[in-house]
């Protein structure tokens, strides 16, 4: 046993590793094992044979790459050992919270998560993860005192385990499929591996992304009639949570009353904020780094302000650029402190403008989770009781549900002030166009917020609100059957009457 007793004496690297690859097998890895029992026939002999090959690869895995850790150095096993556990007890604590999974995608989401954002996930409950799992693990392995091995013993260790794992390996050719089809969420649940190989593929693609956009060719405007498109990026939104879209509470008392108002059924891109960003101001679904709608329309001479109370927005190459802090000099009164910061002057921008043909997008945060009870002003707590917590699993599903509901009702109130505003502009022809990001998760199948792989998340986590809205006497949108959020990029040239190369009727929503 590994006791207080077994600090004060020395211990065999090999048995110390050993019980470290258990110790992280027991604290860290009951989600990753929920998931391959809830994914195979674990009374078929073949599930049989996937479950216990899993355990054996993962002690002996773990066990051999700590191995190799302590042999280089025992400060540095030990540095990298007490690392591992503290951030794997918290990565344990968000995945069985939230039943996130610690891919590429959420990696990249963590690591652009800004620091008022995430004070919102500080609980007692995380602080128990981290003692328990985290620093008192780590007391052990500062204590410790390693007997180093010689070379000639290493090089036998080494060579034995790599042989074994090999052997495992191809024992379960006929399984690889199975491990093969779920190796994206079997990977984000294995620790300490989802998080320090993500965290090296992020940013090894991030400096792909982050080479030069390639221009698209020049656009032309074809009249000087004052037209204006304001695009507003939602945050979270699922659409079956909308009154628009048959949900049973009325959660759009507002737009529903407005003529003109059109909701299409779409889907988003992606499951997370920098993804579903990206798509919605992108031409096309591209893995390449094209010019993205702001920066392509303020190089052809058109009036572009992008205001911001979120994150996770591409590269911006724009004059007018307002982050939360810009805007809050200039507004007054509550709704300051949400989302209504985004529409503060929002008129008196637009008639300042010298240009005919202008392009606003605001960048909202209303429907993001946790805490989504704190999204919106006290008035527009509609639906009670609500959740309270940002543990979720803590709160009824009502509860939360009536939270989250209640951030619908202030982005359709935030949507009528928009759609006000711009029905003074007499002369413009003007159209509000609102996608959001992502749909969330709220309880169903014990998952919460968003973020998971496309390919196996939930249809509420991409299942999205698109809402427009136009002025009288401007253009009408098409009878679609539904639209992607590459569709906005194609209907914002179309409206503003701007000819382009690249622009395609097909991704077009009005007549």
């Amino acid at each position: 046993m590994f006791t207080l007793k077994t600090l004060k004496s020395n211990i065999k690297i090999t048995h110390f590793v050993a019980i470290l690859s258990i110790l992280n097998f027991l604290f860290f890895h009951f989600p990753f094992f929920k998931f391959v029992f809830n994914n195979l026939d674990y009374q078929s002999f073949s599930g049989i044979t996937i479950i216990i090959s899993l355990i054996i690869l993962m002690l002996v895995l773990n066990a051999f790459m700590f191995y190799l850790f302590f042999s280089i150095s025992s400060y540095f096993g030990k540095f990298l050992l007490t690392l591992f556990f503290i951030i794997n007890s918290i990565s344990v604590y968000f995945i069985n919270t939230y039943g996130v999974i610690l891919d590429e995608s959420m990696i990249g989401n963590v690591l652009n998560t800004k620091f008022d954002e995430s004070s919102s996930f500080v609980t007692v409950k995380l602080f128990v993860y981290l003692i328990f799992f985290g620093i008192i693990p780590s007391i052990f392995i500062i204590k410790a005192k390693i007997i180093a091995v010689p070379w000639k013993n290493f090089l036998k260790t080494i060579s034995i385990t790599l042989l074994f794992l090999l052997t495992i390996i191809f024992a379960n050719a006929s399984n690889w499929l199975w491990i093969d089809k779920n190796s994206k969420t079997l990977g984000g649940l294995a620790m300490p591996w989802s998080y320090s190989v993500n965290i090296s593929l992020f940013y090894a693609h991030q400096y792909q992304k982050n080479q030069k956009e390639i221009i698209l060719p020049n656009a032309t405007i074809k009249d000087n009639q004052k037209s204006v498109v304001v695009l507003v990026i939602g945050e979270s939104a699922r659409s079956q949570n909308f009154s628009l879209y048959g949900y049973d509470k009325n959660t759009n008392p507002l737009l529903s009353k407005i003529p003109n108002v059109v909701h299409l059924n779409a889907t988003s891109c992606a499951t997370y904020t920098t993804a579903g960003v990206k798509g919605i101001v992108s031409h096309s679904d591209s893995g390449d780094l094209y010019e993205i709608l702001p920066n392509y329309l303020f190089r052809n001479k058109v009036e572009v302000v992008w205001r911001s109370n979120n994150w996770g927005e591409p590269p911006i190459h724009i004059k007018n650029f307002q982050d939360r802090a810009f805007l809050a000099t200039n507004c007054k009164g509550e709704g300051c402190n949400y989302d209504e910061l985004l529409i503060s002057g929002l008129k008196e921008q637009i008639q300042s403008s010298t240009k005919n043909k202008v392009l606003i997008v605001l960048h909202t945060s209303t429907s993001h989770g946790p805490s989504y009870s704190k999204k919106y002003p006290p008035q527009f707590e509609t639906f009670k009781p609500v959740c309270n917590s940002v543990e979720l699993g803590n709160c009824s599903q009502a509860e939360l549900i009536n939270a989250y509901d209640n951030t619908i009702v202030y982005t359709d109130y935030i949507l009528s002030k928009i759609i006000g505003d711009l029905k003074e502009l007499k002369d413009y022809k003007s159209t509000m166009i609102f996608v959001s990001d992502h749909g969330e998760s709220l309880g169903e199948k014990n998952l919460y917020m968003h973020g998971l792989p496309l390919s196996i998340a939930p249809k509420e986590q991409y299942e999205i609100p698109f809402i427009v809205w136009t002025s009288e006497g401007s253009k009408k949108v098409k009878s679609v059957k539904s639209a992607s959020q590459y569709h906005v990029f194609h209907s914002v040239l179309n409206f503003l009457n701007i000819e382009s190369p690249i622009y395609d009727e097909n991704k077009n929503l009005f007549q």
